[in-house]
C-alpha cells in the first residue's frame, strides 16, 4: 500500500507524536509498504530528512509550538497525502486527536486509521467522556470542571464531592501534560491556573491511590491489561517518556476475575464513546474497585508505549500490529 504517516503537528505532544510516527514508518516499510512522512505542521518530509525530525529524542517537558505552521486546510493539498491509499495517524493531542484532522481526511477522501471525528472529539474531552462512562455503568471517579475565562470553582463542592487529595489536569489534553496532585486546598488555585495554560477547561478529579492499569483495544479484541508502576510520584510526562523511570508489567498480575471485568469495562467504554479500529482505555484499581480514567484514541506507538506491549503479550509484534491497524482501516 501507499501510506502517508501523519505525525508531529503543533500540540504539546509533538515530540511524542514524532517518535510514534517514525517507529510506525520503520515498521510499515519493513512490511513492504511505500511510506511517506507528513508532518502536519510543515508538510511532506523527504526520506533523507526524516532522521532530523527528532534528533534529541523525546524531551521530558512539552515542546513549544512550531512557528508559522502549515495551515490545517493546507494539509489536504499535500500530494503525498492526497495520493495515498491510507493515512496512518501518529498524531497526539490537539487537532490530530480531537477529530479535526479526521474530518479533513474524510473531506479529501483519504481513509485513515483510528476513530472518526465524533469518537475522537468525545474521547478528547475528559468531562464528556466521564459523563458517558457514568451513564453506561462504567465506574469513574467524581469530578468537577473549572472553565474559562474565570476558571472559577466552589471550594466547598470540591471538598465535599471530590475531596483531597485530588488531581488537576487540562480537560482536553493528553500525555499527562499539565497534571498536578493537590494535597491541600491552598494549592488548588495555583494548580488550576497552571493547567489552564493548556486548555479552556480544567478537570478537578478525586485522587485514588491504587494500581494503574490500561487495556489496549484492537478491533473488537481487548488485549491483556498492562500495569504501570512509576518509580517516583505519579505517571506524568517525564515518567512516561524517560526510559527507566517506570516499570511495566504485561500481562498485569491480576486475578482472572479482575482481568475479565477490566476487559469488559474497556470494551464497553470503547463502544459507548463511539471509538473504532484501536485505542487504549486507562483505569485505576483502588481498594479492589476499578475506576475508568480516560480513553486514548491514538495511543503512543513508541518503544515505551503501552499498546505495543499489550499486543506483544498476545503474540503480535510491532510491525504486525501496524499492519493490522492499517489493513483494518482500509477494510472499513
Amino acid at each position: 500500500m501507499k501510506i502517508a504517516v501523519l505525525m508531529g503537528g503543533t500540540s504539546a505532544e509533538r515530540d511524542v507524536s514524532l517518535a510514534s510516527g517514525l517507529a510506525i514508518t520503520k515498521a510499515l516499510r519493513e512490511r513492504g509498504h511505500d511510506v511517506s512522512v507528513v508532518d502536519t505542521a510543515t508538510g511532506f518530509i523527504p526520506e533523507g530528512e526524516e532522521k532530523d525530525l527528532l534528533p534529541g529524542g523525546v524531551k521530558s517537558a512539552p515542546p513549544s509550538n512550531i512557528a508559522q505552521a502549515l495551515p490545517l486546510i493546507g494539509l489536504g493539498q499535500v500530494e503525498q497525502l492526497r495520493s495515498a491509499d491510507l493515512a496512518f495517524l501518529a498524531l497526539h493531542g490537539g487537532a490530530g486527536e480531537d477529530g479535526t484532522v479526521q474530518a479533513l481526511l474524510q473531506l479529501v477522501g483519504v481513509p485513515y486509521t483510528g476513530s472518526g471525528p465524533l469518537g475522537s472529539g468525545i474521547a478528547m474531552d475528559k468531562d464528556v467522556t466521564k459523563r458517558l462512562l457514568r451513564d453506561s455503568q462504567v465506574p469513574t471517579l467524581p469530578w468537577r470542571v473549572a472553565r474559562a475565562p474565570s476558571f472559577a470553582y466552589d471550594p466547598d463542592t470540591i471538598e465535599d464531592l471530590v475531596g483531597l487529595p485530588c488531581i488537576v489536569k487540562p480537560s482536553r489534553q493528553g500525555s499527562s501534560v499539565g497534571i498536578h496532585v493537590v494535597n491541600d486546598a491552598s494549592e488548588l488555585q495555583a494548580a488550576v491556573q497552571d493547567a489552564s495554560q493548556y486548555d479552556s477547561e480544567v478537570m478537578i478529579e478525586r485522587f485514588a491511590k491504587g494500581r494503574e492499569l490500561t487495556v489496549g483495544i484492537l478491533g473488537d479484541q481487548a488485549l491483556p491489561p498492562v500495569e504501570i508502576r512509576p518509580k517516583k510520584g505519579i505517571y506524568d510526562y517525564e515518567s512516561k517518556y524517560t526510559p527507566g523511570m517506570t516499570e511495566y508489567l504485561c500481562p498485569a498480575p491480576l486475578d482472572e476475575e479482575v482481568v475479565a471485568q477490566i476487559q469488559a469495562y474497556a470494551l464497553r467504554a470503547f463502544k459507548v464513546l463511539k471509538l473504532r479500529g484501536y485505542g487504549r482505555i486507562d483505569f485505576i484499581l483502588a481498594k479492589e474497585q476499578l475506576f475508568c480514567l480516560e480513553a486514548n484514541t491514538l495511543p503512543g506507538m513508541t518503544a515505551t508505549s503501552l499498546l505495543p506491549k499489550a499486543a506483544a503479550a498476545s503474540g503480535i509484534d510491532f510491525p504486525e500490529l501496524c499492519e493490522r491497524i492499517a489493513r483494518s482501516a482500509v477494510a472499513g
